[in-house]
């Protein structure tokens, strides 16, 4: 077999995109949110039960538009009225006890091995700015896009600021955001484990469809999209890739 001789480094930014539910992490993050929430007294037993039958249908037969919108955004009603230094110390609790052992060593591995090429490691998703953007400083990443909510003088009002981001609302965030920054997205990467995130892959030149819901597993075989079972011997595949065949970008002096 020849050895694939790695492209030349780019002088452009490439981004690697990554999901959060069920691609980064097992299950959905706002249901830690609203965990934390009853726990502290901010919303009721009937709260904590809806939360929970999100979280099992999204484990059991992944997302559904009505479902994961009425979620958020009683999520996003949560924060109403705390302060924004009050939530970030309540999601770097969450995330050693919530979100730490949820994550998926294997998808985390490949975040680093994008980081390894220089790329930029942006998490995009449904969930709370605030709690996204913890989770990637933990981990080490670039960044995160996540949905916003409108804060005045600190303290969050609870409305949201622009949109959730999901499915198309994910894609021209992302589009936007690439845009900004001069990225090729033919070089760029996107990793999601959910069919509502096709527009998000097809603005990529590499979809990797990780963990794959039943229609975006179709969606992909179809238009040759690689597919990444969450197994060792697959994410080794995927990271020997991303070291072979992505274009490294060219660290500036």
């Amino acid at each position: 077999m020849p050895e694939v001789v790695p492209p030349p480094p780019s002088d452009r930014p490439i981004i690697a995109f990554f999901d959060v539910d069920n691609t980064l992490m097992r299950g959905a993050s706002v249901y830690y949110v609203g965990r934390e929430a009853f726990r502290r007294g901010l919303i009721s037993w009937r709260d904590i039960a809806l939360f929970g039958w999100h979280q099992f249908r999204f484990l059991a037969v992944g997302e559904n538009r009505d479902h994961l919108s009425t979620a958020k955004e009683r999520a996003l009603g949560l924060v109403s009225g705390h302060t924004e230094t009050a939530l970030i110390d309540m999601a770097n609790e969450m995330y050693e006890r919530d979100f730490a052992p949820k994550l998926w060593p294997e998808t985390v591995a490949l975040t680093q091995a994008h980081l390894e090429k220089g790329h930029e490691v942006w998490l995009i998703t449904a969930t709370p700015q605030l709690v996204a953007q913890v989770i990637a400083d933990r981990l080490g990443l670039t960044g995160a896009i996540g949905t916003r909510v409108e804060a005045l003088d600190g303290v969050f009002t609870g409305t949201l600021d622009g949109h959730v981001i999901h499915g198309d609302e994910k894609a021209a965030v992302a589009l936007k955001f690439a845009q900004e920054r001069q990225a090729d997205l033919a070089e760029c990467w996107a990793y999601s484990d959910s069919s509502n995130d096709i527009p998000l892959l097809s603005l990529t030149g590499n979809r990797v469809v990780v963990n794959a819901d039943a229609k975006l597993l179709a969606h992909a075989l179809t238009h040759g999209w690689e597919v990444l079972p969450l197994k060792r011997a697959s994410i080794r595949e995927a990271q020997r890739r991303v070291k072979r065949e992505a274009r490294a970008v060219r660290r500036k002096k």
